[in-house]
């Protein structure tokens, strides 16, 4: 008996494979977004904090020195900053340069974060259909099975 809506086991397990590998995907995709989201907070919290020292040069500031615990510290120099440029290297720049800097990178942030949030819709939308084609498949297996016990 050849029954056409019988599916094939290698083809369910192949679908359970890629679905897997959809739902790996899209929680690493997951997790680089939300770093993403914490950097961008960070430059967004320093912007702040950089502008309120320009307009008040004689500021103290809470410095977290780990463990909950901070300090209260007098800023020397609030007319520059050191920020990180990348690979590990920081640099001084001026406090307008060093906001003008960082407002760049959470502009690139917000770019990278709509890119990786679009490749999580696009892989979400393959795993659904995905899905959808794996419990066709269930149902074709079940069908036939049902079929089978019933004419024996």
């Amino acid at each position: 008996m050849n029954n056409v809506d019988q599916a094939d086991p290698r083809e369910i397990q192949t679908l359970q494979m890629y679905l897997n590998e959809y739902g790996q995907q899209i929680e690493i995709l997951t997790q680089q977004l939300s770093m993403i989201e914490q950097q961008r907070l960070e430059a967004a919290a320093a912007v702040e904090t950089l502008r309120a020292l320009q307009e008040n040069g004689d500021a103290t500031l809470l410095l977290p020195i780990g463990g909950g615990a901070h300090l209260r510290v007098k800023v020397l120099d609030a007319g520059h900053a050191i920020v990180n440029i990348g690979a590990d290297v920081s640099v001084e720049r001026a406090s307008a340069e060093a906001v003008e800097y960082l407002e760049d990178r959470i502009t690139e942030l917000e770019a990278l974060g709509k890119k990786v949030a679009g490749s999580v819709e696009q892989l979400q939308g393959q795993a659904t259909e995905i899905s959808r084609r794996l419990e066709a498949a269930y149902r074709g297996a079940r069908q036939a099975q049902a079929g089978q016990s019933g004419s024996s």
